[in-house]
């Protein structure tokens, strides 16, 4: 196992810093579930807050430094699940996603452990690589792609590829991958530098294919508890999932087998957004693209925010007040026939503006079921073109005593 180095590189230095300057000109990953996760701590967890009264991590040489505000509360990485998909809630503002492959040479099972140590150790702010920064509300997503998970059981959840689908412009590098490292944070430093940290450990066991920093604007209230952001189109993202326990039982995580349970699949997609041609609409007619208000909403066929959109309201004249080509229908689960998914979206900037889709089911025919009925007949994916896209089954919860992947790759 590699050991930290506590006195990193000049060019490992300039990396991260230079990261930190880039990522943090596209501050801006929240919750989209009110649920909360049964996830329970272990002692790795216990030095969180250390790195602000001087303990490991901290960047405070025992003199008086400039006030700061109060760090988020931390956010345990062990437990039942891998932490940042339900858990914090809300969820932190700043996304930093990470697709790499594994050389020829590397074995998964111990990258994988590895990895998942050093995961705890940046948590609790012992990882001398954070440069000084507290952790705060950090938390770090791992996921392997189905090439891998081929490897541990043709059977197994997640060993499926995506298919293709329209309006995608995605080149070789940007296509599947072994690996997804989702980092999230408030402090839109912390998640470049846990990244280059991570990379840093794995060395060259991991080849970086792509990677993408996103943000999300402030929550909104959905109901209670939950909340949803809008997206860069100016519309509320991420209102339908399965925001309860029991839903997420359902929807969300793996029931097995014993080595996947606990676990999830996900879906990454980039996708470029024609904003100007979008924003030429009247309001009537985004509206009518999304099937929702754009103030509050609310369905095009009445009710509150979370009110079921009613697909066979009419007008008087016999129009469907929600169109038969707007979002809310074709992504209907009801009408697609299929599960609930965990949505995520996240605004980028860079290499364009756009969305970083990301969504979590136990099945991944949850998603291209709903892509497919969406793909021919969805007045929104007619302002969008996917340029990266890729699906990983994230891994079940681990500890100081089942080290990450462990379960599927001993």
């Amino acid at each position: 196992m590699r050991t930290p180095d506590h006195h990193p590189s000049r060019r490992r230095f300039l990396d991260a810093t230079g990261a930190m300057v880039a990522f943090g000109l596209a501050a801006g990953c929240t919750a989209d579930s009110s649920a909360s996760d049964s996830s329970t701590s272990d002692s790795a967890t216990s030095g969180s807050s250390k790195s602000l009264s001087g303990g490991p991590g901290s960047a405070s040489s025992g003199a008086p430094g400039p006030a700061a505000a109060a760090s988020p509360a931390p956010v345990p990485p062990t437990g039942a699940h891998q932490a940042g998909i339900t858990l914090p809630q809300p969820a932190q503002s700043n996304l930093l996603a990470v697709v790499a492959d594994l050389t020829a040479s590397a074995e998964a099972g111990p990258l994988l452990a590895e990895l998942g140590t050093t995961v705890r150790a940046l948590a609790n702010g012992s990882d001398a690589r954070l440069l000084g920064l507290p952790p705060g509300d950090l938390t770090v997503t791992i996921g392997v792609g189905p090439r891998l998970v081929r490897m541990a059981g043709r059977s197994l959840p997640g060993t499926t590829d995506l298919p293709r689908f329209s309006r995608e412009r995605i080149a070789a590098q940007a296509r599947g991958g072994d690996l997804l490292i989702q980092v999230c944070a408030s402090d839109a430093l912390v998640p470049p530098v846990v990244a280059t940290a991570l990379l840093d450990q794995a060395g060259d066991r991991l080849r970086e294919r792509w990677r993408q920093s996103a943000h999300r604007g402030p929550n909104i209230a959905v109901d209670k508890a939950l909340t949803a952001p809008r997206n860069l189109l100016g519309f509320i993202d991420g209102i339908v999932g399965p925001h309860t326990t029991a839903a997420q039982d359902r929807h969300l995580w793996l029931a097995g087998p014993a080595p996947v349970a606990g676990g999830t699949i996900a879906v990454v997609r980039r996708m470029e957004l024609d904003l100007p041609r979008f924003a030429a609409l009247s309001v009537a007619e985004q509206e009518a693209v999304f099937g929702r208000r754009r103030a509050t909403g609310d369905p095009l066929s009445g009710g509150t925010i979370t009110s079921d959109p009613s697909l066979g309201a009419k007008t008087p004249d016999g129009r469907y007040l929600i169109p038969a080509d707007a979002h809310v229908r074709r992504a209907n689960a009801n009408a697609v026939g299929a599960g609930l998914m965990l949505r995520r979206s996240y605004s980028t900037d860079s290499p364009a503006p756009g969305l970083l889709f990301i969504s979590f089911q136990n099945d991944i025919r949850t998603f291209t079921s709903t892509l497919t009925h969406m793909d021919d007949s969805d007045a929104l994916l007619g302002f969008t073109t996917t340029t990266a896209s890729a699906t990983f089954l994230i891994l079940p919860g681990f500890d100081s005593r089942r080290p990450l992947g462990s379960p599927l790759f001993p």
